[in-house]
């Protein structure tokens, strides 16, 4: 039988959440201190754990048929190499950061400028798309000192909170792409591997529409039935219940993360009481 190996970066943010991710789609990972290779116990899958600058190579070579990677990586090393699914967590986005004192107006201030990151592909291309002609210098590391050694003029770098920059008296000045764990796809994957990469995906959108989901239960007056499941969208429409109390019903409705608080504002107004929100784990739809 068939095995299908997912590369996972081997620490970190992105290393903790895409193993409680597969936790979650109930593959359970036997891996102890410092194994670069582990097996599931209850399905066909190898978990391998590698520098997330390895793994697009190892995808394009076939030696893991999938990983959880940043997309970053992705877009700087992984030419060729599909997305099956953006995971919706470990984001970030790639920017470009000066020293706070330098005056920027616009890009073309950085025409014939250098600038230090680990991105040269990303950065090349982007400048190429301004019409910016800049040296690149390539920085494996702490990028964000460059600056404070007179090694270059800007930088660019992953930022999150931007609290990295803030301490190295660096300033945000232009966003080149925005980030995120994605599942990426081997160019080599037989049928049989694809087959099993299914059931994850599966099981994965199903996780991912239960985090962006809440579940939300109501009284309200019968009277109010009508102007209340108008303003909720649920998965085909709104359950409606009568309850004990003569002329009242209990609604039950899924809202999508995004739209909550304005939802239930709108339920409130429309007359809907005792509400109540909980969790989803997984929607299997």
């Amino acid at each position: 039988m068939s095995v299908l190996r997912i590369a996972v970066q081997k620490s970190g943010r992105l290393h903790d959440e895409s193993m409680e991710l597969l936790k979650d789609i109930g593959i359970s990972i036997d891996n102890g201190i410092d194994q670069l290779k582990a097996s599931a116990r209850n399905f066909p899958v190898e978990v391998f754990y590698l520098r997330n600058g390895d793994i697009p190579q190892y995808l394009k070579d076939g030696v893991v048929d999938a990983a959880i990677i940043g997309e970053n990586v992705l877009i700087e090393k992984g030419s060729g190499i599909n997305i099956a699914e953006k995971l919706g967590f470990s984001s970030c986005r790639v920017c470009i950061a000066v020293p706070k004192t330098m005056e920027y107006k616009s890009i073309k201030d950085l025409d014939g400028k250098r600038i230090a990151t680990s991105y040269p592909n990303t950065v090349q291309n982007y400048l190429d798309e301004k019409g910016i002609k800049a040296n690149l210098h390539i920085i494996n590391g702490s990028v964000e000192i460059a600056p404070n050694i007179g090694l270059a003029d800007a930088i660019v770098d992953i930022v999150s909170s931007g609290s990295t920059l803030f301490k190295n008296n660096l300033k945000e000045v232009e966003m080149i792409l925005k980030s995120e764990a994605v599942l990426a796809v081997s160019p080599i994957l037989d049928a049989e591997k694809q087959a099993i990469l299914d059931k994850i995906q599966f099981r994965i959108k199903s996780v991912l529409k239960g985090r962006n989901s809440k579940y939300v239960l109501l009284n309200a007056p019968n009277d109010k039935v009508k102007d209340i499941i108008s303003v909720l969208p649920g998965m085909k429409s709104p359950t409606v219940l009568p309850l004990a109390e003569e002329g009242w019903s209990s609604i039950h409705s899924v809202i999508s993360k995004n739209q909550f608080w304005d939802v239930i504002d709108d339920l409130k107004a429309k007359g809907a009481q005792g509400i109540l929100v909980c969790p989803i784990e997984k929607m299997v739809l």
